[in-house]
């Protein structure tokens, strides 16, 4: 073993344990959202503040300096010689090092534990509507968020630090532009869409059992392939998905009886999540690189099988008859085109994750342009609520009458996901044009799911995507994908195709 080879060996052994204690921190989390006792939060958000100091104790070990000061590494090419997935490997550590040694531990525990505490905090308030509650929390989550990315990079704008964590490379104000021009493209398209037929839809608004929709859903994820031997499904407050190891990736989801398509397509935006992190390549297991190369990456393959797969009329004529079967007291004199068109119907919402494929970006630029505010402090966390308001009166042309169903819906603010909401929207734009991409190789993805090949559209998803993990960056993953940079022209294509023959004009 020569010089190099045993520097970057010993690189991974120390990224091997903080791999572990991420892994630990992300089961205590995944407990806190499923089973844990009410009264059980205090002690855990120390347990998390304590299992997160030790990971940035790891993470900050002086050996780390030690060996990327022996490789003569500084963040740029690797030595001579080494491979693309170990020079991918550096340059995800060395990153990693070079901005969690700049936090000091007393912060990093600080915000696990005020974050653990703020979660239940806005668990409670959304439940009592009660957003003065949960306020002061929100605001101590900001300081924190704000302390942080101005230690990491004092020189930069707070909120494109935060937003790299998630969206490497990412900067606010293109995400800025990208967003405004596609809200003028969806704008355009819901304009033509409210002109047309709205498809009838009454028998989505009956009781549907709970216990059916589990038993269709869990049918549904076995079809796409998500692995239940190397996975579980929950239910939590809010859906999500986290792993806990190269052979524990967990989904969770929630269902309401009165709103049977949210259980659905949450049963299979997750397993989409799943099946990502369950397809990244054996080499890359314990290391940094097991992971999706960005939070964009990861939702373009939540959104494609929930909307692009699950929302296609293909998808519904193999599975409609054996959902009218469970519930057939709702479903007996609907026909599978009535109730394809119903999935598809677009009717502006308040809630973002019961949206439609068109109105649902809307839902993110307002988010992604109130917390670029308040982080920015253009907007008070008091005023957060009215501006809610005015947002969706301005995008969407409705407002919500309560904060629950307004800046109280989601979870991401209450644990310090500042610059997470852009990432949806991303992923929406990715997926279209993964798919074009897709079907340029493999033929229209229509057929594949009408002849029961649903196996060569993950096949192909494993071999361009999930394997990969974090080696690529996104924009270069998009670019070898698909030959192109991010082009959000793909997804309003793809929209305006659609929805030209689900809203006939009237």
């Amino acid at each position: 073993m020569n010089d190099i080879t045993a520097a970057i060996a010993g690189l991974k052994e120390l990224d091997e344990t903080v791999t572990r204690l991420g892994h630990v921190a992300a089961l205590l989390e995944w407990d806190q959202e499923t089973y844990l006792p009410e009264k059980a939060i205090e002690e855990r958000s120390n347990q998390v503040a304590m299992i997160m100091g030790l990971h940035h104790e790891k993470v900050v070990d002086p050996s780390w300096e030690s060996l990327f000061v022996e490789l003569g590494y500084d963040g740029g090419g690797g030595p001579d010689g080494v491979d693309e997935i170990d020079n991918a490997f550096l340059r995800e550590s060395y990153k990693r090092w070079k901005k969690k040694a700049k936090v000091p531990k007393r912060l990093v525990e600080e915000m696990a534990r005020v974050t653990s505490i703020s979660q239940a905090a806005w668990a409670s308030a959304r439940k009592a509507d009660d957003f003065t509650a949960f306020a002061p929390h929100l605001r101590k989550v900001l300081d924190l968020e704000k302390e942080y990315a101005l230690i990491v990079n004092p020189d930069a704008d707070p909120y494109d630090t935060l937003l790299d964590e998630y969206e490497p490379g990412a900067k606010g104000d293109e995400i800025a532009d990208l967003f405004d021009g596609l809200a003028a493209g969806l704008d355009d398209l819901l304009r033509k869409i409210q002109s047309g037929n709205r498809p009838p839809s009454s028998f989505l608004e009956k009781p549907y059992s709970v216990a059916k929709q589990n038993e269709f859903g869990k049918i549904v994820q076995q079809y796409m392939g998500y692995d239940t031997h190397r996975g579980r499904l929950d239910l939590s407050t809010h859906p999500f998905t986290t792993t806990l190891g190269p052979d524990d990736v967990r989904v969770t989801t929630r269902y309401d009886e009165n709103l049977v398509l949210s259980g659905l397509f949450s049963n299979i935006h997750e397993a989409g999540h799943g099946l990502y992190e369950q397809g990244v390549g054996r080499s890359l297991r314990g290391t940094i690189l097991a992971d999706g190369t960005s939070l964009g990456i990861h939702e373009s393959q939540s959104r494609f099988w929930e909307n692009v797969v699950g929302r296609s009329r293909p998808f519904w004529n193999k599975w409609y008859p054996e959902f009218s079967r469970l519930f057939a007291e709702n479903l007996e004199t609907v026909d599978v085109g009535t109730f394809y068109r119903a999935v598809n119907q677009v009717r502006p919402s308040l809630i973002r994750v019961e949206a439609d494929e068109v109105t649902y970006s809307f839902h993110i630029i307002i988010r992604f342009r109130l917390e670029r505010a308040l982080l920015a402090g253009d907007l008070t966390v008091e005023d957060l609520p009215e501006a809610w308001r005015e947002s969706y009166r301005d995008l969407l042309g409705i407002t919500p009458s309560n904060d629950a169903d307004g800046c109280l819906q989601d979870v991401h603010w209450s644990v310090g996901l500042i610059g997470y909401f852009p990432t949806y929207a991303l992923g929406n734009l990715y997926a279209a044009q993964f798919t074009r991409a897709m079907e340029n190789e493999l033929g229209p993805l229509g057929d594949l799911v009408a002849d029961d090949r649903i196996g060569k559209v993950l096949g192909w998803l494993r071999k361009n995507i999930h394997s990969h993990g974090r080696v690529y960056l996104p924009g270069e993953l998009c670019r070898r994908v698909t030959g192109a940079e991010l082009d959000p022209g793909y997804f309003l294509d793809y929209l305006n195709a659609k929805y030209s023959e689900v809203y006939q004009p009237s």
